[in-house]
């Protein structure tokens, strides 16, 4: 038993001695361990601070390869527009009537992309091929220029512009297909690359070439208007008034407006809306040029002839200034200068106001003798007409007068043309307003007050009688009424209470000298009072006297009456039956019986009397 267990004891021992073996190698193993982990650690850090600047330079120079490889095939890239120039220099060369217009201008398109490519890359390499598309381009653009203009002078032959105006026809226009090529070709023309290869990037040279070929075309149209104008305008009797309308200047105007209404409308479907109003502008200056030279000549008639002619220059402000304002409203910003054409008529017009007023003074002032029956003078008739005219242009007369101010036109040296400007009256200034009727009312009456005025005072030096002062300035009166009651002056003046009444002061002042005749003769016996009834020596003297006087008034009368107006005629009968029906009535019915119907004294009973005084009328 003791040896069993001895055995069991010492197998257990051993294998105790065999763990603890095993242990110590485990942790001399851990050790080792432990220690190779630190060296391997170490040695790691060493190797990742060697290697690290390696690996970092080798990713770089992977960068850079890619980087030049893209750079390679860029200018790989970048090389090939110039690769077809062989192809698109056959194209050119050859010009658009060979290839045709389309395949013309995307060759060009081509080339122009191409060298702006190129440009932009700024490579030596591409310096030859960058300088034979420039020449490219600009040999291209000059063949569409010479194309441009070909296709424009098909459609320059002139036109006859009154079948247009007479039938209220649109003057004609580019066709719209052939429109569309020039537009594409304007695009390439004016492009800034074509600019530069021509060596021209201050201007357009299509818009050059399309006023030099339209610029004639609207000129040469409107040639014989303008000297249809001048030749209407002048008439053989410069002694008459000129007649509104008469002139072709209206039709002129028209013609202008709606050859150049056409021409914005080929501009319009051409070019850039930025190039609208050079374009129009520098096709339309020799024709407004012409325009303008036709009004300088015109001008310089109207002022030879002032009083006779200033209704014409009315009529051509009123004509051009309605053209700018419609023009202009039909054509938004695009604006023509039309006010430099007009200013030398305006200027004229507007010193046309004060010297017919001097003109009236110096005419009446200088005449040395009047009609010696009183009858009106022709030259008052000349005045009216003169004002019936004036009324036919409101417009224009209205703008003139504010310009000048109301009564300026009696200063004639207020009147400074410095003060006056280019511009186109405004359609404010041009409405006939209040203000622009009552200034031309008050330019008419002072017309009429100058006229009677100066006119009394010749009467009182030339007319010894005051009864032919009395019917002269009577007449004057009654043609200057009729006249304004026969026009449109009655419709002006009647909005002002104080025109009649001026004409009514002025009827006055004439009856009045042939009303004081009549008080001195005929109505005085009668007016005298008898201080006893039965004085029949003295009531028969007062009928002799007036039969006498009533006689010699009536003779008086029936001389003064050839040279009466017959309204003054009628007026004056009037005047004499109120005055002296009434009073002799009165006298006859308390005196007649002392005649006894023997017509000794009595020599008018009431009926006779009556019937004398009736055709006094």
């Amino acid at each position: 038993m003791a040896k069993a267990r001895n055995a069991a004891h010492a197998e257990e021992k051993a294998e105790v001695e065999v763990l603890f073996a095993e242990a110590v190698k485990s942790g001399e193993l851990a050790k080792k361990l432990r220690a190779l982990q630190a060296s391997l650690e170490g040695g790691g850090r060493t190797v990742r601070d060697a290697i690290g600047p390696v690996h970092s330079n080798t990713r770089e120079h992977q960068t850079m390869i890619q980087n030049i490889d893209r750079l390679d095939a860029h200018i790989e890239k970048m090389l090939e527009p110039g690769q077809d120039k062989g192809k698109e220099e056959r194209i050119i060369r050859a010009g658009p009537n060979k290839v045709g217009l389309a395949e013309y201008m995307a060759s060009l398109k081509r080339v122009e992309r191409a060298l702006s490519q190129m440009t932009a890359t700024n490579l030596r390499a591409n310096q030859q091929t960058i300088g034979d598309f420039n020449e490219l381009l600009s040999e291209g653009s000059n063949r569409l220029q010479d194309l441009f203009k070909a296709a424009l002078l098909e459609d320059v032959q002139k036109v006859e512009p009154l079948h247009f105006i007479t039938k209220e026809l649109p003057f004609p226009t580019i066709p719209p297909e052939k429109a569309s090529h020039l537009m594409a070709m304007d695009r390439f023309v004016s492009s800034p690359s074509a600019r530069t290869a021509s060596f021209n990037q201050r201007e357009s040279p299509s818009i050059r070439i399309y006023s030099d070929c339209r610029g004639p075309y609207l000129v040469n149209t409107l040639q014989s208007l303008s000297i249809a104008t001048i030749s209407t305008s002048k008439r053989k009797n410069q002694d008459e008034p000129y007649r509104q309308g008469t002139s072709a200047i209206g039709t002129y105007g028209n013609a202008l407006e709606g050859l150049f209404l056409a021409e914005l409308e080929n501009i319009t479907r051409i070019f850039p809306r930025e190039d609208w109003g050079i374009a129009l502008e520098t096709t339309s200056r020799k024709a407004l040029a012409e325009f303008a030279k036709t009004l300088r000549e015109l001008n310089m008639h109207i002022k030879s002839n002032l009083t006779t002619d200033c209704f014409l220059a009315y009529e051509i402000i009123e004509i051009v200034t309605h053209i700018a304002h419609r023009f202009n409203q039909a054509t938004g910003d695009v604006k023509l200068p039309f006010a430099d054409a007009l200013k030398p008529i305006r200027e004229t017009a507007k010193q046309s106001l004060p010297d017919l007023l001097e003109d009236q003074r110096r005419t009446l002032s200088s005449m040395t003798t009047l009609p010696a029956d009183g009858s009106a003078l022709t030259f008052t008739a000349v005045t009216m007409t003169r004002l019936q005219n004036l009324t036919a242009y409101p417009k224009s007369l209205s703008s003139i007068l504010t310009s000048l101010g109301d009564g300026n036109w009696n200063h004639p040296s207020t009147i400074n043309p410095s003060n006056s400007t280019t511009s186109i009256p405004s359609l404010k200034s041009l409405d006939v307003g209040a203000d622009g009727t009552q200034l031309l009312i008050h330019y008419i009456l002072d017309t009429l007050e100058t006229h009677l005025s100066t006119l009394d005072a010749r009467a009182r030096m030339l007319y010894k009688s005051k009864a032919v002062h009395g019917v002269f300035i009577s007449n004057t009166i009654a043609l200057i009424d009729r006249m304004i009651r026969t026009s449109t002056l009655a419709d002006l003046l009647s909005s002002t209470p104080t025109a009649a009444s001026k004409i009514d002061a002025w009827r006055k002042k004439g009856h009045i000298h042939l009303h004081g005749r009549l008080a001195r003769t005929f109505l005085r016996p009668l007016r005298r009072p008898i201080h006893k009834s039965k004085d029949k020596d003295a009531i028969k003297e007062k009928f002799k006297l007036f039969n006498s006087s009533f006689d010699e008034c009536v003779r008086r009368h029936k001389e003064l009456s050839g040279g009466m107006e017959r309204e003054v005629k009628s007026a004056l009968g009037r005047e004499v039956g109120n005055m002296v029906e009434p009073l002799y009535a009165r006298f006859w019915d308390r005196y007649e019986a002392l005649d006894k119907g023997k017509g000794k004294y009595v020599k008018y009973d009431k009926g006779q009397l009556a019937a004398v005084l009736a055709g006094l009328g």
